[in-house]
């Protein structure tokens, strides 16, 4: 049971919705919050993935209900507010735009625009949509938060990662214009940013498969577990926060960044030299679209 230090808080007790819940830190945000008293709707396009988080969600003590959603479709963004309402018998107190894809691997002008507009749309379009839809009512109950999932990738600019860093440099933006909208009032905004963390993002069919068996590797080793990320980013919501760069990593870069940006992209520019790319790889097929949204990070 939560603390009644906790409970006071917008991560306790709190009626929230969760996109990219099937899955990696989705899941572990629908379960942490779980843990701290609340109920959680869990949406996703992975019907199964959002059963068995359902099944954690109550095993940890909290109440949850599954809801399919393409956050890249507002009707059914839309649909997922109207249900929200509905199942929690108010305007919900979090919202964790979350859902995403990864994409990565070539250079720009080799990415297929396909892979440009479905990143665009899920992992951008979602977070909007999310906004959209659900911004007025917080606005109008004075209070709660919502809580976006952008990445490293929004401010590192790394190579060969033009349409996920497009993507998340978006959901940074944004989050910091509604953070400024909403100033004054009790309604938070909080942007995740972390680098690499252990989830399923490296196998979505949008990255290059010499990219994400790299990425693999470095997450595997270094990788944050989903969990971590997800307390570190709620406790920081508690208090207010607006960014949340979890990993030191991350934060090397933010700063680096910042404080000497011509020989950070001289930099990045050395590194992408080294980084595998589709060239290096034989009969390399042109890859569909998937169907999936996992967390992007």
């Amino acid at each position: 049971m939560a603390s009644p230090l906790r409970s006071r808080k917008r991560t306790g007790h709190a009626g929230a919705v969760v996109t990219g819940a099937a899955s990696g830190i989705g899941r572990a945000f629908a379960t942490e919050l779980a843990r701290r008293g609340g109920r959680i709707v869990c949406a996703d396009v992975d019907e199964a993935g959002l059963k068995e988080t359902v099944g954690l969600v109550e095993k940890a003590g909290g109440d949850a209900t599954a809801v399919l959603c393409d956050v890249g479709d507002l009707a059914d963004v839309q649909r997922l507010h109207d249900t929200a309402l509905d199942w929690l018998e108010r305007t919900p107190a979090l919202v964790i735009n979350n859902a995403g894809i990864g994409a990565g691997g070539h250079l720009v002008g080799d990415a297929p625009i396909t892979e440009w507009r479905r990143t665009l749309d899920v992992n951008l379009w979602g977070v909007i949509h999310g906004c959209h839809v659900f911004a007025p009512g917080l606005r109008a109950a004075g209070h709660g938060g919502i809580i976006n999932v952008a990445s490293a990738a929004g401010f590192t600019a790394a190579p060969r990662m033009a349409a996920y860093n497009v993507s998340k440099a978006g959901v940074v933006s944004l989050s910091e214009t509604l953070a400024a909208e909403f100033s004054g009032t009790g309604v938070a905004v909080t942007v995740l940013c972390p680098t690499f963390v252990r989830t399923n993002i490296f196998g979505g069919e949008l990255i290059d498969p010499g990219a994400a068996g790299m990425a693999k590797r470095i997450a595997s080793f270094a990788g944050f577990s989903p969990e971590r990320v997800v307390r570190t980013t709620l406790d920081a919501h508690d208090r207010g926060r607006l960014y949340v760069v979890p990993q030191p990593d991350a934060q090397l870069l933010w700063r680096t960044k910042r404080l000497l940006p011509a020989p950070y992209t001289a930099g990045a520019g050395l590194l992408g030299r080294f980084l595998p790319g589709p060239e290096a790889l034989p009969d390399h097929p042109t890859r569909s679209i998937p169907a999936s949204q996992e967390d992007a990070r």
